[in-house]
């Protein structure tokens, strides 16, 4: 099938791939503008930017959607498909309405849940025990198409952030193909939302970072994988300001007050948390240090206990 590829960071990269190696025709990428990163602020491609290249697919970055340059292009190369995952911009009801066989989209979630930009994140964040994938027919109103297909997997229970997103990027890639096989032979089901079950998923803030040791442990341990990689889940240990990356949670003694540090030491920072649990500190990073065992930052940053 003559397939238009639209997406932008890593989480896209499988869909595309995974297209190609099913023999679709890719007539072309669409994907954000570079944008300047790191000290020296060089322009750097996306990830799907480089893997279009690395396969010799033409790439396009429109800065605008809406002045109709877009759609000409689109007009151009006339595809019978759009394929949208991850690209971060809105397409106009004339882009949507273009393709013979409509405009689908892969979306980290089972829609109707976790609406938005953050669904990965927000199911870490709230404890939730199964994620999933789903490829849509996409619709003027966000991530309110109607679903053609989803596939569930489960969330571990020390499972951050940042592992769910590779897996349900390789699991949406998967995905996709089955549903475009689908869509070309003429069997795929289109099954309409509920809209009173959605929920939404906004976008990560660092406002969401501060950790509250009156919340159970469980609580917080879910702070700190579903902040990971980015805004990371922060606290103060002696004074000193740290990113935490990695807990573990624990019962703490009868009595003991949210906040107290119970142990430091070899097996890390043990604080008392609400509700008579305890949350351990394994991994972290003090302002301007790098990432290390919480072990290893008391070397040189002792811990008094209370």
């Amino acid at each position: 099938m003559n397939i238009l590829f639209m997406g932008t960071p890593e989480f896209a990269v499988p869909s595309l791939e995974k297209l190609i190696e099913a023999g679709h025709q890719i007539c072309g990428v669409f994907t954000q503008p570079d944008k300047p990163k790191n000290r020296g602020m060089k322009l750097l491609p996306t990830p799907v930017k480089v893997c279009a290249q690395a396969h010799g697919i033409p790439v396009h970055q429109p800065v605008k959607l809406r002045d109709g340059t877009a759609l000409a292009l689109i007009q151009a190369l006339d595809p019978e498909l759009i394929v949208v995952a991850a690209y971060g911009r809105i397409l106009p009801d004339d882009i949507l309405a273009y393709p013979a066989k409509g405009c689908i989209n892969v979306h980290s979630s089972l829609l109707p849940k976790y609406r938005g930009a953050a669904p990965i994140n927000w199911a870490v964040l709230n404890g939730d025990a199964e994620t999933g994938v789903t490829i849509m027919h996409m619709a003027s109103e966000l991530d309110a198409g109607d679903i053609i297909a989803q596939r569930a997997t489960p969330i571990g229970p020390n499972e951050d952030a940042q592992a769910l997103y590779a897996r349900l990027a390789d699991l949406g890639g998967s995905l996709l193909v089955e549903t475009v096989a689908a869509i070309e032979r003429g069997s795929a089901s289109r099954t309409p939302q509920d809209g009173a079950q959605a929920t939404l998923a906004p976008m990560l803030s660092k406002e969401l970072s501060p950790m509250d040791w009156t919340h159970t442990a469980q609580e917080l341990h879910n702070q700190v994988r579903g902040l990971i990689p980015w805004p990371a889940a922060v606290t103060e240990l002696g004074g000193k300001r740290c990113k935490v990356f990695s807990t573990v949670t624990e019962t703490a003694p009868e009595g003991a007050k949210p906040g107290a540090v119970l142990e430091a030491g070899k097996g890390g920072v043990l604080v008392a948390c609400g509700g008579n649990t305890a949350l351990r500190i394994l991994e972290l990073q003090p302002d301007g240090g790098k990432r290390m065992k919480a072990a290893d930052y008391l070397r040189g940053h002792p811990l008094p206990l209370g």
